[in-house]
């Protein structure tokens, strides 16, 4: 896979520094015409917001927020850009809350049994039956990247392509899990998922907005759902993708796909593993 850089003249996110400073940049509703909704799967609700309406064969752009995040939190400076409302405006938008993580979500009660990563990917198909999607473009970001490449592999028939930001492919051995365990124990919740989004040149560096992601996360995020979320995501398996002919019965993704991560990321790594894969 060749790696391609690209030097940044002027920031992507117009204005973006400046509105990190206010503690509701993430949750500021731009656009009136979102509508919420709840929709029954096989594995519990599902917290989705859409807008517009299917628009004949085109797909509908379906997103998949990271660990720590919701829909708001990791979405809406990016759809809120004007040059990415130039492309939405022709296409339905629809945001999947991962459960439990939408903003004034209620606590789910002790010994809950938080959906597997195959069953967050399973509960999918009752958002598209439910709007009457022909097929999605997936964007989605960590752990959103990893349920929505789970999703596509179960269901290619309804995947058109991805776009996937920072997916780590392979799961925890031994070693990491401990590591994550012994951090859980020094470290708060939002702090150890800051180490998830964020490099640790990135965590000294960028403090200002650090300090409002950690703000964000520990007062949007339910923090006992999050656990829930985040022990889950740490748990996953690796995703069984292959190049077809290199191991007897390989699965492959058969839609295109966008692998993005950025510069010394803590999935670089894992982006570039997934990337041989493809």
């Amino acid at each position: 896979m060749h790696e391609l850089r690209f030097t940044e003249e002027k920031p992507l996110l117009r204005g973006q520094e400046t509105e990190l400073e206010h503690s509701d940049t993430f949750l500021s509703a731009v656009d009136t015409d979102w509508k919420e909704h709840d929709i029954e799967t096989p594995y519990g609700l599902l917290h989705v917001v859409i807008r517009g309406s299917p628009k004949g064969n085109r797909p509908a752009i379906l997103t998949y927020h990271d660990v720590g995040l919701n829909h708001k939190l990791c979405f809406n400076t990016f759809f809120n850009f004007e040059d990415m409302q130039e492309i939405t405006k022709h296409f339905v938008v629809c945001h999947v809350d991962a459960p439990g993580q939408q903003a004034g979500a209620s606590q789910f009660p002790q010994g809950y049994q938080f959906p597997s990563m195959d069953q967050l990917a399973a509960m999918l198909p009752s958002v598209v039956q439910h709007f009457g999607f022909k097929y999605v473009i997936g964007i989605g970001v960590g752990a959103g990247a990893y349920v929505l490449a789970k999703f596509a592999l179960i269901f290619p028939d309804l995947v058109e392509g991805l776009v996937l930001m920072n997916i780590d492919p392979n799961g925890k051995g031994w070693i990491d899990w401990a590591a994550t365990k012994l951090s859980g124990l020094t470290s708060s919740l939002p702090d150890t998922v800051l180490s998830h989004l964020f490099s640790q040149e990135e965590l000294v560096s960028n403090t200002e907005l650090v300090q409002s992601y950690r703000q964000q996360i520990g007062s949007v995020v339910n923090q006992y759902n999050l656990q829930l979320f985040w022990n889950m995501y740490n748990g996953r398996r690796d995703l069984d993708i292959n190049r077809p002919g290199t191991v007897p019965n390989a699965k492959t993704l058969r839609c295109p796909v966008m692998l993005v991560v950025g510069d010394n990321a803590p999935a670089e790594d894992g982006v570039v593993s997934k990337g041989a894969k493809l």
